[in-house]
């Protein structure tokens, strides 16, 4: 199984998404292939939302710190619920019983429920990122936040 961008879903002027298939890494290395859609919105600048279908009725939704996952394509980086780090060999043994090599991403998760790790391409991930940078520069997240709306629906939960 291919783990790299299985497709460019699309972008607008305020949105990019994109689909990759991810390893779930369970238990004496049991791999489960899921599909998860990346997204990134202008409105909402520092974070990447992480979509996974696991067949049940509502999918898996996960806000990461864009920032976290372009400094995790580099170095380990996270504390807590999320963690991620670089490697050049799969956790998936290739087909002479070694570990696939390339460039890859572990994600680690945890909740009171417990912890998952994924696996994904780390070329896909970057070239989702690339796409988010364009829309949103780093360093420029700032001026796409609508404060004013965010504190008027703010106020309105109260």
């Amino acid at each position: 199984m291919s783990l790299g961008v299985a497709e460019m879903n699309g972008s607008n002027r305020d949105m990019v998404w994109a689909e990759q298939e991810l390893r779930l890494i369970g238990p004496e290395q049991l791999i489960v292939p899921l599909t998860a859609e990346w997204s990134y919105s202008s409105q909402d600048p520092y974070a990447v939302m992480m979509s996974l279908d696991t067949g049940a009725d509502e999918p898996i939704q996960w806000s990461f710190a864009r920032e976290l996952l372009t400094a995790a394509l580099l170095a380990p980086a996270g504390m807590g619920d999320v963690q991620a780090w670089p490697t050049t060999v799969s956790a998936c043994p290739a087909e002479d019983g070694a570990g696939a090599e390339g460039k890859f991403l572990n994600i680690m998760l945890a909740s009171p429920d417990g912890c998952a790790r994924f696996e994904a391409d780390a070329a896909g991930i970057e070239a989702f990122l690339a796409r988010t940078y364009e829309l949103v520069p780093a360093g420029q997240e700032s001026g796409y936040l609508n404060l004013d709306a965010g504190l008027v629906e703010l106020l309105a939960q109260a």
